[in-house]
């Protein structure tokens, strides 16, 4: 299969910064580039994305920017050294350490944490989760604004580890004042996603979206849902934002981890229906961090999540500190084009079409299925047509979308089965189909002779009229 219609995310970190290793993600098949700022500093992400940038034009390759903002974490404080704990041992936690030593209880040991309203949120005899659930405690008292636990695993707890809260709504801002000034220098570097951590309800995405509208921002909004709140809340959130992350960290720690499975697919299922793109994330190659090879069973969730046709599979760790970051992706690749090789169907049926134009591009869809497969080419200047027809899930049909807009370039880079493609648009549609055709050839993608389904409008009578076209590629000479 000459194209690959799911597409692949790296995070960015220490194993990938660098110029040349930025190059053969790319190369390797890498379409959209995550900053995380749970870590990040403004001026590196200066750095990446000038870099990204540029090779992404010497490439010739679109890759999108992605900004993943923190949001409302809660974690413990910094330890001098850290602490080993067993099963049994007594903790307190509390919002300073002269505060937590004040209330401290023979034998107990001392943590703090960036959360001052802890106390406030939680419940005797609730779960208190450490460093991504390794470190699993009991509440047994609340005392003032500080907690008491009992540890019911080993484990050692370093600085800065975050906490789950199961069950429990925090009454945490949805954009803290961080994430506005990382969004700021986002915006100035026309990162063409924001992901927004910890998305609990409708709401918090309506925030993002006028500070991004009040800074004539253009980006788009991927929600991460991560804990329960996010679950009962789904399907407002799917509707308010223009992407969902499927968060597995977090969220396998929040909800019973055999729920989690049928989260996902349900997820999946609910964007294909209500028309918005949907990722993976978190521990598709986790063990590739450091081995070179990943086990079968990650192999499996990664067909998965093919099968169950999200737009974007995730690397985290694999790519920020992991040992072999070109081979995850190149992994993933051949991965994916094995698995959509396999598949059979048809296309995308409960996608919700609401607009005449959106049942055009489903006719092109079917037309270009009953050909075996033909190419679709389209024209776009928001990105509108190449989502509605990514959505659609043509199978065995890739889907060239030009456009003369530079952040609708990148941002398609995304989209399922789409290949972005620059290309002045002007108001002569038969030229810029012809050097859309040119275009194509160019690329090794079409060859005189093909038959391509061409969504186009025209201009008959002074009306714009939207057409969809049965094209063949000229016979050279």
């Amino acid at each position: 299969m000459k194209y690959r219609h799911t597409k692949i995310i790296f995070t960015v970190g220490p194993a990938t910064e660098s110029e040349e290793m930025l190059r053969q993600l790319i190369q390797a098949g890498g379409n959209v580039c995550r900053l995380n700022m749970a870590h990040a500093s403004h001026e590196w992400c200066r750095t990446i994305a000038a870099r990204v940038r540029g090779l992404s034009e010497e490439l010739r390759l679109p890759v999108a920017l992605m900004m993943d903002i923190k949001g409302p974490e809660v974690r413990t404080g910094a330890l001098e050294e850290p602490i080993s704990l067993d099963v049994g041992d007594l903790v307190v936690i509390g919002p300073s350490q002269a505060l937590a030593e004040e209330v401290r209880q023979d034998g107990e040991h001392v943590m703090t944490t960036n959360y001052p309203g802890l106390a406030k949120d939680v419940v005797t005899g609730g779960t208190l989760l450490v460093d991504n659930g390794m470190i699993q405690m009991e509440i047994l008292e609340i005392e003032r604004d500080c907690v008491h636990c009992r540890v019911n695993n080993r484990g050692v707890l370093g600085s800065r580890r975050h906490i789950n809260l199961p069950g429990v709504t925090t009454r945490l801002p949805a954009i803290t004042q961080k994430d506005r000034e990382d969004a700021a220098v986002g915006m100035a570097l026309d990162v063409d996603y924001f992901a927004m951590s910890f998305v609990r309800q409708a709401d918090d995405v309506d925030l993002l979206r006028r500070y991004l509208s009040e800074n004539n921002c253009d980006a788009r909004i991927i929600a991460k849902i991560e804990d329960q709140s996010a679950i009962e809340n789904l399907e407002e959130i799917i509707q308010a934002a223009d992407c969902l992350m499927v968060a597995r960290g977090d969220l396998g720690i929040e909800v019973p981890f055999e729920k989690l499975p049928i989260i996902q697919r349900r997820a999946v299922n609910l964007c294909l229906k209500m028309g918005r793109s949907v990722i993976i994330a978190t521990h598709l190659l986790e063990s590739m961090i450091k081995s070179p090879v990943p086990t079968r069973a990650e192999i499996t969730d990664v067909a998965n999540s093919v099968i169950e046709q999200a737009d974007c599979l995730m690397l985290s760790g694999e790519t920020t500190v992991g040992k072999h970051p070109v081979r995850c992706v190149n992994i993933l690749d051949r991965t994916i084009r094995s698995i959509e090789e396999s598949l059979s169907g048809e296309h995308n049926d409960c996608l919700e079409l609401k607009t005449s134009k959106a049942k055009i591009l489903r006719s092109a869809v079917v037309l270009a299925e009953d050909l075996g497969g033909a190419g679709i080419v389209v024209f776009t200047r928001n990105g509108y047509l190449a989502r509605t027809l990514s959505l659609l899930r043509p199978l065995r049909s890739p889907i060239y979308a030009f456009t003369d807009q530079p952040i609708v370039y990148h941002q398609m880079s995304m989209l399922w089965g789409v290949s972005p493609l620059f290309i002045p648009l002007d108001h002569d549609s038969e030229a810029v189909i012809t050097e859309a055709f040119s275009t194509l050839i160019k690329r090794n993608s079409a060859k005189p002779g093909d038959s391509l389904v061409v969504i186009s409008n025209v201009l008959l009578k002074g009306e714009i009229l939207d057409t969809v076209q049965l094209r063949q590629i000229p016979l050279e000479g």
